[in-house]
C-alpha cells in the first residue's frame, strides 16, 4: 500500500553553514522562489542571536533523485542578511 502525504515533493531547502562546517536546516519548500522568500524569517526563528552571528553562508539546495535514494545538490549561495534586514524579518 502506497501512502502519499504530499501532492508534490518539497525539493528545495535553505541550509545555514556556521563556522564553515556546522549545518542548520532553515527552510524547506516546493520551489527555489518559495525558499528564497522564506529563509530570512526562518533564520530568525530557527537560530538564536549567537548562532546567527556564526553563520558564514546560506546555501540553496535542490533534491536530486528518487525520494528514498538521492542527494542534495547546492544550486546557489543565498545572500547573507544585514542585521537591519534580520530585525525587519522578525
Amino acid at each position: 500500500m502506497l501512502i502519499q502525504t504530499e501532492s508534490k515533493a518539497q525539493g528545495w531547502r535553505a541550509v545555514a553553514v556556521m563556522d564553515g562546517h556546522i549545518e542548520a536546516l532553515l527552510f524547506v519548500g516546493r520551489s527555489s522562489t518559495q525558499v528564497r522568500a522564506g529563509y530570512l524569517e526562518a533564520l530568525n526563528e530557527v537560530l538564536d542571536e549567537e548562532e546567527r552571528d556564526r553563520v558564514t553562508t546560506v546555501r540553496l539546495e535542490q533534491w536530486q533523485g528518487a525520494p528514498d535514494a538521492g542527494k542534495w545538490l547546492e544550486k546557489a549561495q543565498l545572500r547573507m542578511p544585514t542585521p537591519a534586514k534580520l530585525a525587519r524579518a522578525a
